[in-house]
């Protein structure tokens, strides 16, 4: 492990007021400390080990791969990891932090739910009081994840906001953390924010891509093409980790394409109309208006519509080093379905995005090579928004029933 710098290019920093300067650089001071401790590092591998469940396989898409008829289509499970996503390393690696650091209490803001749950489970395994911030939207469209985060003993606070989504939970608890870190970590989910947040969340999600070097060597792999879905940047910076440095494979994130090109209808920043600038502490390219100000932004999956990108990944695009696409909101169903039905693995909707830039890509690519996608994460969390969009009326009349069961 070993940290970079605060800047990315001209991506970065540590844009905050005043009162949050002691706080982080409390926590970078911490943070670097630990990477120099054989005994933190142990405990990482432990419990990754023991509570994570690593390592996570590295599948080989078999019928995917004869139906395609291109490349070997490979995907790393991250689905199985506890809790259902990648978002469990980081948090893992963020409260070992926080108990070395003396910390009692953990907030933290979600989006999709998958950070939220992480954290509320680490936090119970941990002893931790736990504090969790999600918009009102995002409540509603991933309820499964609320009623787990509660049944680990969270508070989850509903967050109203413009848009009641992942920026306005985001701002929530940097205000919290404003008046209460004394006692308090803020556990933020993604390669964004103010540093150390980018180096400290790429380092924690950096042994996916350790994990997937090992594997693929072992295999004897020759890589044409790894694929990520890109919301914040989490799961891609972390699966991409061990491979930025080379000139090979090819990186590609995915972002949501949404239901149009129109402002408010995606959150591509990349491979959109992201623009330089500074929010939630940090410098990079958002979905702003010519003012400035921050567009409304849209995705069937909660976890990918956050108005910006991480600074690495930014940098990283910029330079050329990671390419950019989008998949819409009908490709994603459609990429979900098909490896639903051929590979028997349901991807999170934010996932299935990068599993529909696979489906396109591999049949580009010789036999000879292979793709990787990182499943970020497993589906269960979006049932009522999967069952809405496939079943219709069907799901509709069956919730129906079910609230005159319970109020019989």
């Amino acid at each position: 492990m070993q940290v970079i710098h605060d800047f990315f290019g001209s991506f970065g920093g540590k844009y905050v007021a005043e009162t949050l300067r002691t706080p982080l650089d409390e926590l970078e001071e911490a943070f670097k400390q630990a990477l120099e401790d054989s005994l933190f590092e142990r405990d990482f591998n432990r419990f990754s080990k023991e509570f994570t469940g690593r390592p996570t396989p590295l599948l080989f898409a078999e019928n995917t791969t004869t139906l395609l008829g291109g490349a070997a289509v490979y995907i790393k499970l991250e689905g199985l990891a506890n809790t259902g996503a990648h978002k469990i390393n980081n948090v893992l690696g963020q409260c070992l932090l926080a108990k070395r650091m003396g910390k009692r209490r953990i907030i933290a803001e979600t989006g999709a739910g998958q950070h939220g749950l992480a954290t509320a489970a680490m936090c119970a395994k941990m002893g931790f009081n736990c504090r969790i911030y999600m918009g009102e939207t995002d409540i509603r469209r991933q309820r499964p994840n609320v009623f787990w985060m509660e049944l680990f003993g969270a508070e989850v606070v509903p967050v109203k906001g413009v848009s009641g989504t992942l920026k306005d939970a985001v701002n929530e608890a940097l205000r919290d953390w404003s008046s209460s870190f004394e006692d308090t970590h803020y556990l933020l989910g993604s390669a964004l924010g103010p540093a150390p947040y980018p180096d400290m969340v790429r380092e924690f999600q950096s042994v996916i891509g350790r994990e997937v070097k090992e594997q693929v060597d072992k295999l004897g792999l020759d890589v044409e093409v790894m694929v990520a879905c890109v919301g914040g940047g989490s799961n891609a910076i972390g699966f991409f980790s061990q491979f930025i440095d080379c000139s090979k494979p090819r990186l590609i994130g995915v972002e949501a394409g949404g239901r149009g090109s129109g402002p408010g209808e995606h959150a591509a920043r990349m491979s959109g109309s992201g623009r330089e600038g500074i929010l939630h502490g940090y410098k990079s390219l958002f979905l702003t208006d010519e003012e400035g100000q921050v567009l409304p932004t849209h995705s069937i999956s909660a976890g990918l519509d956050y108005p910006g990108i991480g600074p690495q990944l930014a940098y990283l695009g910029k330079k050329g080093r990671i390419g950019f696409t989008t998949i819409d909101d009908t490709g994603a169903l459609e990429a979900l379905r098909f490896f639903a039905k051929n590979e028997g693995i349901v991807f999170a909707l934010e996932s299935a995005h990068a599993g529909a830039a696979a489906i396109k890509l591999a049949h580009e690519i010789p036999k000879e090579k292979a793709i990787i996608i990182n499943m970020s994460g497993r589906g269960d969390k979006d049932i009522f928004i999967l069952a809405r969009e496939m079943k219709g009326r069907q799901w509709s009349n069956f919730l129906k029933e079910e609230v005159i069961r319970n109020e019989n």
